[in-house]
């Protein structure tokens, strides 16, 4: 009997309180005005549509406006085509971020989400963030620099004075740059350790040969000898001698040696190729004349 009355007590309980929670819930729905909800809502949606539609053809635009100058960059001669996709890749994630804000922004606006406090919780997360990510900012915005104005190029020979490296450049990147040194390593540089760049691949290079004689065996001979075998191999090699070559003439190398000297500009990369087959064919010659080649010094490029 004492657990009957218990129960009962019990089922009484939670229907009242059931009771109370369904009053509540009717009187505030009752409160709500449903024509101005539902109007509020559709306005909204209507916002809503309208402006990804909007966002979506702003896009499309873009998209080919960046695509249409890619196509236009890539058709000038000068132009490397890592550096063009590098761009490319920079100017889509840029803009494919900057519409997903605005968007964001947008529909919050609509949606009537306090869009001012948010920014400032943003911003506070935003300078913690900015703070631990300096060194990689530093690195885009380094690396930015470096591909747009064109300071180094894949397959170009760089030296990097600061880091004391040396080496062909394998890849440029918007956080590193590759670097393949003569030993083979591949050296990864963060853009932000990069101070001082010097290409050795830009530009024509000058190649200077120096042949050593004996001037008592007769520098007239000698000269009209060299100035033979110079004539014909820059008829041979005029697609890679850009200036030049210019005989100089008898010069002094010091401790009692003299030589002849040829100088020219070559085709970048080119350098060690002529210096080799002028060097060469000069020796030949003579040696061939039965004169005395005391020493080739190999001047360094």
């Amino acid at each position: 009997m004492y657990k009957v009355i218990l129960l009962t007590n019990s089922t009484n309980e939670f229907t009242k309180e059931v009771t109370k929670n369904v009053g509540f819930m009717q009187k505030y729905l009752s409160s709500i005005n449903w024509d101005k909800f539902f109007a509020t809502m559709l306005t909204k949606g209507i916002s809503i549509i309208l402006s990804c539609f909007l966002f979506f053809i702003l896009f499309k635009i873009g998209q080919k406006i960046i695509a249409k100058t890619y196509k236009s960059y890539l058709k000038r001669n000068f132009t490397s085509t890592v550096r063009a996709k590098t761009i490319k890749h920079l100017l889509d994630s840029a803009f494919y971020y900057a519409i997903c804000f605005i968007t964001g922004y947008t529909f919050l606006a609509i949606i009537g989400i306090p869009i001012g406090s948010l920014l400032a919780g943003a911003g506070i997360i935003g300078l913690a963030i900015g703070l631990g990510a300096q060194g990689f900012m530093n690195d885009l915005i380094t690396g930015f620099f470096i591909i747009i104005e064109q300071q180094i190029d894949v397959g170009e020979k760089v030296r990097m004075p600061n880091l004391g490296i040396e080496g062909s450049v394998i890849s440029v990147g918007i956080r590193t740059v590759k670097i393949k040194s003569p030993e083979g390593y591949i050296h990864f540089i963060p853009n932000r350790n990069i101070t001082t760049i010097t290409n050795l691949s830009r530009l024509d290079i000058k190649v200077i040969v120096d042949i050593s004689i004996v001037p008592e065996e007769g520098i007239e001979r000698i000269t009209e000898i060299i100035e033979k075998i110079t004539k014909h191999l820059a008829k041979e090699y005029k697609g890679m001698i850009k200036q030049g070559p210019k005989i100089l003439g008898l010069v002094d190398l010091g401790g009692g040696n003299f030589a002849i000297r040829t100088i020219m500009f070559v085709v970048n990369k080119e350098q060690s190729n002529i210096k080799q087959v002028f060097t060469a064919e000069y020796v030949q010659a003579l040696t061939k004349e039965n004169f005395t080649i005391p020493s080739t010094n190999l001047v360094n490029i």
